[in-house]
C-alpha cells in the first residue's frame, strides 16, 4: 500500500514537470546566434565570455529588447530563477515567475556625456566625440575637445586638438574630489579608476604639479615621473622649479619625491636634494616652523625663525620659535594669538634676546640681554556692557631694538618713546557709577628711563540733579537745575632707570596718592540772552607722607625730616560766568559780483569772577617757613610746600579774586556753488579765534595775566591748521644774583607794547598723491586706474612682456594664469601713462623762551623744529621706491634716513633695503620666492650699522 502512494506521488511530478517545459516561451528571432555552451557536471549549460561578446557585437532588431549581461555577478545580486537553474540537476525544470531577467551593469553610476561638434557610434560599446565633448560619471567630469568612449572595458581616452594656426586646444581637464588635473593626454578606467596622464597640471597647496608622467591609482594617489613643481603660474616657462626624477602626491596633503635639483630660468643648478617633502594641508593642525638661515656680520651665521607651532583649539595657538648665531648669540620668542567669537581677541608676543660681540677675553667683548613684551587685547562691545577690557602693551628694553634684527629697517628703530596701557572698567548696571582700572609704563629709550603708574584707579558718577522732582508738576524750579558730579582716583608711580628700578623702595621712593573732585553747577538764563553759571570746585587730596624742612646753622646746610601718616590736602574754588552770542551779517557790495551770498561773524563774549582764599596760610597747613643767612649775611625767609613728590600736587599760594575776559570768534562765507544741490555751500574762513586774559584783583602784585590766543583755521578739506600761543604781558630785570626776574611793571608802561611773544608751536601732516592737484571727475578716473593697476591682489603682477626689457617674465601661454593686462589708453589712441606716488611731512615747530639777553632785558627766543617726511612712487608695475627720513634742524643733517626698493619678479621677491646716513649705516638685500612654503628659497645679504661702512 505505502509503495503504490509512492508510485502515484512520482507520476503527479512528472506530469507537472512536463506541463512546465511544453509551456516555456520561445526566441522572438530565430535568426540570432546561439552562443555554445559550456558543460558543467551536475548543473545547466552556461554561455562563455567569447559568446557573451559575438552577441554585444550582432545588430538587435528594434522590435527586440536588449539586456546587458554580466561579465562578473554575485551571488546576492543574482534573482531567484538563474539560482534555481545553477543549483537543480539537469533537465528538470522549474515555474518560470518572470519573463524579464533583471541583471545589474558593473557600473555605478549613470554615464552622461555631449559634445558640440559631432558625435560618432560604433556599435553599442563605442563612441567618438569632438568638440568640447564633456563626460561625467559620478564625481568624474572630463572635458577635452576629443574624447574616444569604450564601454565594453570601460576605458576612456581625451586629447586636445590642434587649431587652424596649429595650436593645441582643448586639452584634457579632469575633475574629481580630489582637484583638478589638465594634461595633454589621459586615459581613465571606470570600473579600477586608474588612469594614465601625460604633461599634468594640477594646483597642489601653494605650487604647482606640471609634466611628466603620471599614473592615478584607485584610492586617488597619483605617481609622476619626470615632473616639476614650481610656485611660479607660467606652467610652459615657469621662472624656477624642482625637477622631480620620481614623485608621489597625495592630493591635499603632501608631495614626496626622489633625487631632485632645481633649475632656475631654464638653467639647472647644483642645487640637489636626495628626497623632497612638500606638505600642505587646509586643515588646522600643529607643526614643525623651519628655520630661515642667514648671516651676520658681528654675530655670524644663524638659524632664526625655527621652532614648533601648537595647534591647541579653535581659539588659541601657540608658535615656540628661536634662533641662535654660531658666535654665541641666541633668542627665544612665544607667539600667540586668540579670539573667542562675540567675546574678545588679541595676540601676545615675549621675545628673549642674548647677545654677545666680540670674543670672550677680548677687551671689545660684550654680552646684553634683552627683552620685549607686546599684547593687544580688545573686548566685543556685545560681549559685556558692563564691564571692558582693553590693552596695548609695548614694552621693550633699552637694547632691544639695536640688537633685534628686523628692527632695522622698521619704524620702531627711531622710536624714543614707548607706552603701555592696559584698562579695565565696570559699569554698575542702572547706576551713574563707574569704576576703572588702569596699569601704565612709559619708556625713554634714550637713557632708559621707566615712568610705572599701577594700580590705578579711578571711580566715577556720571551728572546727577539731586533736587530734581521725580513727578514735576509745573515749570521748572530754579534749584532743580543743580547738578553735581564726582571723580576719586588713587594712583601709584614711580620713575627710575631700568637698571635700578627694581631696587627702589615701595614706601619711600613710589609716589602715591589719592584724590576726589566734586563739581557743582548750575545753568541759568537771564533776561533771554544771557547765560549766567555759577560753580563750585572741591577737591581733597589724600597723602601718606609729609617732609618738614628747617636749617642747620651748623652744617649751613638744610634738613629734612619725612614722617609718614595719612594727611588730607583739600581746596576749594567758586566761579559765576556770563556768556551769550552775538550774530553779524554782512552781503558784499553788487559791483563785487555775486558769488559771495553772506559773510556770518559770529562773535561769543564770555565774563566770569573766581576766587579762592590762600591755602598757604599756616591755617591750612600745607606749607612750611623757616630762615637762613645767606651768603651776604641777610636774614632771608623761605617758604616750602611739605608735599614736594605729591602726585596730584598743592594748592597754590595766595589769594585769588580774579575776572577774567574771553572772546571767541567764528567766521563764515557762504558762495554759490553748481556742485552742491542747493545750489550754495559754506565756506569756513575762520573756524576759531578766541582771546582770552584775567585780572586778579586779590594779588598784591602781578594782577594781570598772560593773554592766551588760539586760532584754528580749515585750510583745505581733512587739514586743519591749530595754533595756540601765550603773550607775557611784564617785564623782566636783574636781581642782585644777576638772575633774570619778572618784575610788577607792565610793558604797555614802559612802550614795550601789549604783550610779547613767549611762547607758541603747532604740528600738522599732510599726504600729497597723485589726487592731490586733480578736480572732480579726473580725480575719480585716476583712483579707478591706479586700482586697475594693482589689481585685487599683489602677486597677481603677470605681463606678457616685461617693463624694463629684460624679459625676464617670459612668454605666457595657453596654461598660465589669467591677469589682467588690461591697458588705460587716452583720447587720443596712446596709452594713458600715470606713475603712482606719495609724499607724507609731518612737521612741528614750537617758540619759546631761550637764553636772557641782558643788554635788552628781554629772553631771546628759541625755535624748535621737528621734520620728517616719508614717500613712495611706482614707476612701474613692478618697481617700487620707498623712504622714510627725520631732518635735525640744530645740526642741519638727516637724523636718520631709510630706503627701500623692491622688484615684483612674479613668482620672486626682491627688497633692498639699506641706512645711508646717521649711526646706523647699514645695507640689506633679499631675494626669495614668494610663496611662503618655500620661503627658505632665498638670498640675504646684510651689514651690520657697526661695521663701519664708509658711503661717501
Amino acid at each position: 500500500m505505502a509503495r503504490s502512494h509512492i508510485y502515484i506521488g512520482l507520476s503527479v511530478i512528472a506530469c507537472a514537470l512536463s506541463a512546465v517545459a511544453a509551456s516555456r516561451p520561445q526566441r522572438a528571432d530565430a535568426s540570432l546566434p546561439v552562443p555554445p555552451t559550456v558543460a558543467m557536471p551536475g548543473s545547466p549549460t552556461i554561455p562563455d565570455s567569447d559568446a557573451i561578446a559575438d552577441i554585444l557585437n550582432t545588430p538587435v532588431p528594434d522590435s527586440t529588447l536588449a539586456v546587458p549581461l554580466l561579465q562578473r555577478t554575485l551571488i546576492s545580486d543574482v534573482d531567484s530563477d538563474s539560482l534555481a537553474a545553477a543549483v537543480m540537476p539537469a533537465g528538470i525544470d522549474t515555474p518560470a515567475r518572470s519573463l524579464i531577467r533583471r541583471e545589474k551593469v558593473d557600473l555605478d553610476n549613470v554615464v552622461k556625456f555631449s559634445a558640440k561638434d559631432s558625435m560618432i557610434m560604433e556599435g553599442r560599446n563605442t563612441a567618438y566625440m569632438y568638440g568640447d565633448a564633456k563626460l561625467d560619471y559620478g564625481d568624474m567630469k572630463l572635458e577635452a575637445e576629443k574624447v574616444s568612449m569604450n564601454m565594453a572595458n570601460s576605458n576612456v581616452y581625451a586629447v586636445g586638438l590642434p587649431d587652424s594656426t596649429g595650436e593645441l586646444i582643448g586639452t584634457p581637464v579632469f575633475t574629481d574630489k580630489s582637484g583638478e588635473y589638465e594634461s595633454e593626454t589621459m586615459s581613465y578606467n571606470f570600473k579600477s579608476q586608474r588612469g594614465f596622464i601625460t604633461n599634468v597640471v594640477t594646483e597642489q597647496g601653494e605650487g604647482y604639479l606640471t609634466g611628466g608622467r603620471t599614473k592615478k591609482m584607485e584610492n586617488g594617489e597619483y605617481f609622476l615621473q619626470n615632473g616639476r613643481y614650481s610656485t611660479c603660474n607660467d606652467h610652459d616657462h615657469p621662472h624656477f622649479y624642482f625637477q622631480l626624477t620620481k614623485a608621489k602626491v597625495k592630493p591635499k596633503s603632501n608631495i614626496v619625491t626622489g633625487p631632485a635639483y632645481m633649475v632656475l630660468a631654464g638653467l639647472p643648478l647644483p642645487l640637489a636634494v636626495p628626497f623632497g617633502y612638500f606638505p600642505f594641508s587646509e586643515k588646522y593642525s600643529s607643526g614643525i616652523i623651519f628655520p630661515t638661515f642667514g648671516d651676520d656680520y658681528n654675530r655670524g651665521f644663524y638659524l632664526s625663525n625655527g621652532g614648533y607651532y601648537f595647534a591647541i583649539n579653535d581659539n588659541i595657538d601657540l608658535a615656540l620659535t628661536g634662533e641662535i648665531y654660531t658666535k654665541g648669540s641666541w633668542g627665544l620668542t612665544a607667539q600667540s594669538s586668540y579670539v573667542k567669537r562675540y567675546k574678545y581677541n588679541g595676540s601676545f608676543n615675549i621675545s628673549y634676546l642674548t647677545t654677545i660681540y666680540g670674543e670672550k677675553g677680548n677687551p671689545d667683548y660684550s654680552k646684553q640681554t634683552n627683552f620685549q613684551v607686546l599684547w593687544n587685547h580688545s573686548q566685543d562691545s556685545k560681549a559685556n556692557p558692563n564691564m571692558s577690557l582693553s590693552a596695548s602693551v609695548n614694552f621693550t628694553s633699552s637694547g632691544y631694538s639695536r640688537n633685534d634684527l628686523n628692527s632695522y629697517y622698521s619704524p620702531s628703530f627711531t622710536e624714543n618713546t614707548k607706552s603701555s596701557t592696559v584698562n579695565m572698567t565696570y559699569r554698575f548696571p542702572n547706576s551713574k557709577w563707574s569704576l576703572s582700572t588702569t596699569a601704565n609704563i612709559a619708556q625713554r629709550t634714550s637713557d632708559s628711563t621707566l615712568t610705572v603708574s599701577f594700580p590705578n584707579l579711578t571711580a566715577s558718577m556720571s551728572q546727577i540733579y539731586p533736587f530734581k522732582r521725580k513727578r514735576a508738576v509745573g515749570k521748572e524750579r530754579w534749584y532743580e537745575k543743580i547738578k553735581l558730579s564726582y571723580s576719586g582716583q588713587f594712583q601709584n608711580s614711580l620713575t627710575a632707570k631700568q637698571d635700578v628700578f627694581f631696587q627702589k623702595s615701595l614706601v619711600k621712593d613710589w609716589r602715591n596718592g589719592a584724590r576726589h573732585s566734586v563739581p557743582i553747577s548750575a545753568t541759568f538764563s537771564v533776561f533771554k540772552y544771557l547765560n549766567l553759571t555759577p560753580s563750585l570746585q572741591i577737591n581733597d587730596r589724600m597723602y601718606t607722607n609729609k617732609v618738614r624742612r628747617q636749617w642747620d646753622p651748623n652744617a649751613s646746610a638744610e634738613v629734612c625730616d619725612t614722617t609718614y601718616g595719612f594727611y588730607n590736602v583739600w581746596d576749594f574754588q567758586g566761579s559765576l560766568s556770563l556768556d551769550t552770542k552775538i550774530y553779524g551779517f554782512f552781503q558784499p557790495m553788487k559791483f563785487l559780483g555775486d558769488k559771495v551770498k553772506m559773510i556770518r561773524h559770529v562773535l561769543t563774549p564770555t565774563i566770569s569772577f573766581s576766587g579762592n582764599p590762600d591755602f598757604g596760610s599756616p591755617f591750612f597747613g600745607y606749607y612750611g617757613k623757616y630762615h637762613y643767612m645767606n651768603s651776604q649775611g641777610e636774614m632771608v625767609e623761605r617758604q616750602y610746600s611739605m608735599f614736594p613728590n605729591a602726585v596730584f600736587g598743592v594748592p597754590g599760594t595766595g589769594r585769588s579774586g580774579s575776572v577774567s575776559l574771553s572772546l571767541a570768534n567764528n567766521l563764515e562765507m557762504k558762495v554759490k556753488s553748481d556742485a552742491d544741490s542747493t545750489g550754495e555751500k559754506k565756506i569756513s574762513l575762520i573756524e576759531n579765534f578766541t582771546v582770552s586774559q584775567s585780572y586778579n584783583f586779590a594779588a598784591d602784585s602781578m594782577n594781570w595775566s598772560n593773554i592766551n590766543t588760539s586760532l584754528m583755521l580749515r585750510l583745505v578739506k581733512n587739514f586743519n591748521l591749530n595754533l595756540n600761543a601765550t603773550w607775557d604781558v611784564y617785564t623782566y630785570q636783574l636781581s642782585p644774583t644777576g638772575t633774570p626776574v619778572r618784575v610788577n611793571v607792565p610793558r604797555w608802561k614802559v612802550g614795550k607794547g601789549l604783550g610779547r611773544l613767549s611762547s607758541t608751536g603747532t604740528s600738522f601732516s599732510y599726504t600729497f598723491n597723485n589726487n592731490t592737484f586733480k578736480r572732480g571727475k579726473d580725480k575719480d578716473k585716476n583712483k579707478d586706474k591706479n586700482r586697475r593697476r594693482r589689481g585685487s591682489d599683489d602677486d597677481d603682477f603677470d605681463d606678457d612682456y616685461d617693463e624694463e626689457g629684460d624679459n625676464f617674465a617670459g612668454n605666457n601661454d595657453r596654461r598660465r594664469g589669467s591677469d589682467d593686462d588690461s591697458v588705460d589708453m587716452g583720447a587720443d589712441g596712446y596709452m594713458d601713462w600715470s606713475v603712482p606716488w606719495n609724499l607724507t611731512f609731518n612737521y612741528s615747530v614750537n617758540y619759546g623762551y631761550g637764553t636772557f639777553n641782558k643788554k635788552k632785558m628781554e629772553y631771546d627766543g628759541r625755535i624748535t623744529q621737528n621734520l620728517s617726511f616719508s614717500g613712495n612712487i611706482q614707476p612701474t608695475k613692478n618697481w617700487n621706491f620707498g623712504f622714510s627720513a627725520s631732518y635735525n634742524f640744530d645740526t642741519h643733517k638727516l637724523a636718520y634716513m631709510n630706503c627701500n626698493i623692491s622688484r615684483d619678479l612674479h613668482c620672486f621677491t626682491m627688497t633692498a633695503s639699506f641706512v645711508p646716513v646717521g649711526p646706523y649705516k647699514s645695507y640689506n638685500f633679499h631675494i626669495s620666492v614668494k610663496s611662503s612654503m618655500l620661503s627658505d628659497l632665498k638670498y640675504d645679504k646684510r651689514s651690520s650699522y657697526s661695521n663701519g661702512i664708509t658711503w661717501y
